[in-house]
């Protein structure tokens, strides 16, 4: 018997699964870390603790399976959107923090760019437009800030790309990855752009020589690594590539047509399409299948599963400490039996989910968060349910942009994620959005995604088509007409709510940076 694991590294956690090729998953794993914040805006992660949890969860469900080590033919590894990649030295020693897609630091490097770059040419180059969340402008940061350390790099290697190396010895990034970075990458003639880099002031040797496809084998297996995970010397590891797009591909999504919305800790909406339009807004890279052809569309809210984390830890300690007296019982659980009992609208509190500023289509750093329409008649209830209601009229207001660009689109969403455990919240993005709402019954979204490029990757599979045997589609939520008819002009207010407070938004932000520490250390 074949069997093949799918790994993929989270913003805050890994997850893993030893899958059977008739997609029975007969081991799985999992490892929690946090993600580093030193300053207000910033988020970076050392990539050791990435690599350990990789390590400790393909060990752990190898383990768990059963499965013999020579039954195991194949590995791949994705993970979250790294931004500028992690800068290692020429012993591939890292030497900074991976300043990651949450990252707001740079919009000293996007007002350069802005100034001293064809920003035009730029974005007819990548398919893609000037922000923060960028990791060539993360690079720029660090060679703005951190001169002792820009002299010293000598590639800058995506997380899943890093710790393919660490596993296989062997350098490569896959072309989905590459193309995230956004300004460096020319997604016509797919590979890195020397008019592009040097438009930027990067220098090319920054850029690993070796792009490749989602499914290709970077290497084999290190004989210690693979002694520490229970599997075969040079057992073959594929590339991987970003989450989102390897979640999507888990969803069946193979061809134009279906949309998905990974909702973890952001979301992340997106579809195929033949071209890109950065015209739209929305970000471009190439999908992990397909990848010489196809390309995956998306638009990204900075926080979702994040905005619901900050909500229940800074105001539900009550709700926490009952959840964890009572075995079986999800704090999200409580806070949404309050919530069931406010209708739509939350009787007029609007919440902006803008807590690390904002990602498309607004393209914003210095956007906040804000609860609206407050009055002492409002509950924690109502402030719940707002906070649900607001990331749904975030993903609304990306599906709109992508509507303009995209070739077909299904008359139906698909959700994934943490988020599809909600009934409320399913619920909730049916109406914002008018779309039906389907989710997974099987809750492993990207690595069943890394699972099918490891089989394609070692020829244990050629028609892509079987993930959608492997992963079943269950309707979740039918939209209400009237409720609907509701969030349409709330979805207006949402939308005017920011640009009203947009020049405040930004002079609180200046007010708080004056305050800020010195921003390299060293």
């Amino acid at each position: 018997m074949d069997y093949v694991i799918g790994v993929d590294i989270g913003t805050q956690s890994t997850k893993a699964i030893v899958l059977r090729l008739d997609g029975k998953i007969v081991g799985q794993a999992s490892a929690g870390y946090q993600v580093d914040q030193p300053q207000p805006m910033w988020a970076e992660q050392w990539p050791d603790v990435w690599y350990k949890a990789v390590c400790q969860t393909i060990a752990a469900c190898v383990r768990a399976s059963g499965v013999a080590p020579e039954e195991i033919r194949g590995v791949c590894v994705s993970s979250l959107y790294g931004g500028a990649g992690i800068p290692v030295n020429k012993e591939m020693r890292p030497l900074y923090p991976c300043l990651i897609w949450m990252d707001r630091r740079a919009a000293d490097a996007v007002a350069w760019v802005n100034e001293h770059v064809d920003t035009e040419k730029l974005f007819r180059i990548t398919g893609n437009s000037l922000d923060s969340y960028y990791g060539y402008t993360k690079m720029l940061w660090i060679k703005q800030h951190c001169p002792d350390i820009w002299r010293e790099i000598h590639q800058f290697l995506p997380p899943n790309s890093y710790v393919n190396y660490l596993l296989t010895g062997q350098v490569a990034v896959d072309h989905c990855s590459a193309g995230n970075i956004g300004g460096v990458y020319d997604v016509d003639a797919r590979r890195w752009s020397d008019t592009a880099l040097d438009m930027l002031g990067i220098p090319r040797r920054f850029m690993p020589d070796r792009l490749v496809d989602s499914s290709a084998v970077v290497g084999g297996l290190l004989p210690s690594v693979a002694a520490e995970l229970g599997l075969q010397p040079e057992t073959p590891v594929m590339a991987g590539g970003v989450d989102a797009a390897v979640a999507t591909l888990a969803a069946g999504v193979v061809a134009p047509g279906d949309h998905v919305a990974m909702m973890g800790t952001s979301m992340c909406w997106g579809y195929i399409n033949p071209e890109v339009d950065a015209a739209n807004r929305l970000i471009s890279m190439p999908y992990v299948i397909n990848s010489r052809r196809d390309n995956y569309i998306f638009g990204g809210a900075g926080t979702a599963g994040a905005a619901v984390s900050w909500f229940r830890d800074t105001f539900c300690q009550s709700e926490v400490q009952a959840a964890a007296q009572s075995p079986g019982v999800d704090v999200h659980q409580l806070l949404e039996r309050q919530a069931l009992s406010v209708g739509a609208g939350s009787e007029g509190i609007l919440f902006l989910p803008y807590l690390m500023g904002e990602r498309s289509p607004l393209w914003d750093p210095f956007a906040s968060g804000a609860f609206l329409g407050m009055t002492l008649v409002h509950t924690k209830g109502h402030l719940y349910r707002a906070v649900l209601e607001g990331i749904a009229f975030a993903l609304r207001d990306n599906m709109e942009c992508g509507q303009k660009g995209a070739v077909r689109l299904e008359p139906r969403l698909i959700v994934v994620g943490g988020a599809a455990r909600s009934d409320l919240w399913m619920q909730i993005i049916a109406d914002v959005t008018g779309y039906p709402v389907f989710t997974l019954k099987e809750e492993v979204e990207a690595p069943l995604g890394d699972a099918l490029l490891a089989a394609l990757g070692v020829g244990l599979i050629r028609d892509v088509n079987i993930v959608k045997t492997w992963s079943t589609l269950a309707e979740r939520a039918q939209p209400d007409a009237m409720r609907h008819a509701h969030y349409d002009r709330l979805f207006e207010q949402y939308r005017e709510v920011y640009l009203n407070l947009k020049e405040n938004m930004h002079r609180l932000r200046m007010l708080a940076n004056e305050r800020s520490l010195s921003d390299c250390p060293g």
